[in-house]
């Protein structure tokens, strides 16, 4: 039986962040299977308006990220739409204002609502001198969550995390990669070339926001150690955000992509040999499955997607979270053997075979119609 479904979200394609991609992948996927699915979203641009399938509405950049938008509350507005276009389901997946009026315009029209948590803003306040106010961000996003039928969310752990703060109807439907554009096979002499990479490398990677809550000086200090290894072994970095500019300076060694989407993302990832992920405010981490799908082995805390993903000397390493030390020595142990490397992408190829968005989205469908019944 077709759905009629309103994600409502303040982040989307073609905005470049996990959540966007993520959110999009559920969109597309539900609308494969039937589903009528709606948008409703902050606007990006002054020339980005309304569709059928899409309302956009006011919005103001997020401090520090000026390529995102909050959505401003507009629960007139929401009522009115839903009251001419009534969904089935209302599926709630930012926690901003606008999230925070589509959950009290579906419970008092009476349509159901669930909601998925995909970042922890709670986290973040450190990193920005805020600490603080962790406790309260945190009381903000449960009280969201606490109010919704179900909280779809992308790993065990965080689903235990949540329900041991107390939080119901907690879901787990994961995340996919698609493993036919993440592909060793687009590895890229030329690319290594304009690296300045030799021929045995390394070329270590970081893909991502550059941002103070992705631990960045960690890659900083892992890769100078690095380089007292291999002289010649280079950083590249992928990716744009808040310290960028910052880093660009600190490092003029270094080779900085910008950003970069689709196929070209893709032989990024598959022409490096290294990749160096030691962020821990993750609640999953898209990257880390993309580049075990390109064949690149991951140096990453056991935490969020690399602790479900990654068997620590299987398929990449691990690291307890927080052990500085322990990362920089399992970076220069994984260097000391650069042959080893390739038989760890080979794995990580292997193992993220399996992970298909179709069966995140028949999750997330199966999820929709429970809280629906």
């Amino acid at each position: 039986m077709s759905i009629a479904i309103a994600f409502v979200t303040e982040t989307f394609p073609p905005e470049v962040n996990g959540v966007a991609m993520t959110v999009g992948r559920l969109v597309g996927g539900l609308r494969e299977r039937g589903h009528r699915v709606s948008v409703i979203r902050p606007s990006q641009s002054k020339a980005d308006a309304s569709s059928e399938h899409e309302l956009t509405l006011p919005g103001f950049p997020l401090p520090g990220y000026p390529g995102l938008r909050f959505g401003w509350p507009a629960s007139r507005r929401l009522a009115r739409q839903w009251r001419q276009n009534r969904p089935d389901l209302v599926h709630v997946v930012t926690e901003g204002p606008l999230g925070w009026s589509a959950v009290n315009v579906a419970r008092r029209l009476g349509i159901p609502v669930t909601s998925g948590f995909h970042t922890n803003f709670d986290r973040y306040s450190v990193h920005y001198g805020l600490g603080w106010m962790r406790p309260a961000v945190a009381a903000y996003l449960r009280t969201l969550h606490r109010r919704t039928l179900a909280t779809m969310v992308p790993t065990a752990a965080l689903a235990a995390d949540l329900a041991g703060e107390g939080l119901r109807g907690v879901r787990v439907v994961g995340r996919g990669v698609d493993a036919a554009l993440f592909d060793p096979a687009r590895r890229s002499p030329e690319l290594r070339a304009r690296w300045s990479v030799e021929a045995d490398g390394p070329a270590c990677l970081y893909v991502g926001r550059m941002a103070a809550e992705k631990n960045l000086a960690l890659v900083e200090k892992s890769f100078a150690a690095i380089q007292v290894w291999h002289p010649k072994a280079k950083m590249i970095w992928v990716g744009d955000g808040p310290s960028a500019k910052q880093l660009a300076a600190d490092h003029p060694d270094h080779h900085f992509a910008g950003m970069r989407t689709g196929e070209d993302l893709a032989a990024h990832y598959a022409s490096a040999d290294l990749f160096l992920f030691p962020s821990l405010t993750e609640t999953y981490g898209n990257v880390v499955a993309e580049a075990m799908a390109s064949g690149l082995p991951v140096l990453a805390y056991r935490s969020a997607a690399a602790a479900e993903l990654i068997v620590d000397g299987e398929n990449g390493r691990l690291v307890a979270p927080g052990d500085e030390d322990g990362y920089k020595r399992a970076a220069l142990d994984l260097v000391s053997n650069l042959e080893n490397l390739p038989v760890l992408g080979r794995a990580a190829r292997g193992s993220m075979l399996h992970h298909h968005w179709a069966m995140v989205v028949e999750r997330f469908e199966t999820v929709m119609r429970e809280a629906m019944a």
